[in-house]
């Protein structure tokens, strides 16, 4: 596995973790974006980086260094795609979660999803084929799809329609803060 780093900007007494998925880190648009809002907002940000992603069992392996120890209340995951494998290690944990193209063709993720009782918010495209819509409503959880949005959230060929599609982003994770405080 390769190195993991993790960078902190403080802020105040709530803490984010932000983790980043297999080819998108934590600069590209969506990431970037939230961790802004959540910096706006007070936040202590800590951002995870890795110079190799890890393989799935890598990842749940550095769950407990990841998500534990957090003394602030609450502590909120956000994660892209590859990360949100760790979404069964949050509901463990109780942590409510912003969880960005979650990989909702497998079970476990799906599962944990519902099974949440701290708030979620599930952001996915229609046509993200990691993404399932209707797996995604029936969890009961905090949901936006975008139309015709690929893996990326992005809508392929349409940079005005992207820019939309992450301005929803941004705003959505806004409303999911402001119910958090």
């Amino acid at each position: 596995m390769g190195h993991v780093e993790v960078d902190v900007h403080e802020g105040g007494e709530r803490t984010a973790t932000v983790l980043p998925g297999r080819g998108y880190t934590c600069d590209g648009p969506l990431l970037r974006d939230v961790r802004r809002l959540l910096r706006e907002r007070g936040w202590t940000v800590r951002t995870v980086r890795w110079t190799t992603p890890p393989t799935p069992r890598e990842l749940l392996a550095l769950a407990p260094d990841l998500l534990d120890g957090m003394r602030a209340r609450p502590h909120l995951v956000v994660a892209k795609s590859l990360s949100t494998r760790l979404l069964p290690a949050a509901v463990e944990r109780d942590l409510p979660g912003i969880w960005l193209t979650p990989l909702l063709r497998e079970a476990d993720v799906v599962s944990a999803a519902t099974r949440s009782s701290a708030p979620a918010l599930l952001v996915g495209g229609s046509a993200d084929p990691y993404w399932d819509g209707g797996a995604a409503r029936r969890s009961g959880r905090r949901v936006l799809e975008v139309a015709g949005a690929d893996h990326s959230v992005e809508v392929p060929g349409d940079a005005a329609a992207s820019a939309r599609a992450l301005q929803a982003v941004v705003a959505a994770a806004a409303g999911f803060l402001d119910d958090l405080s």
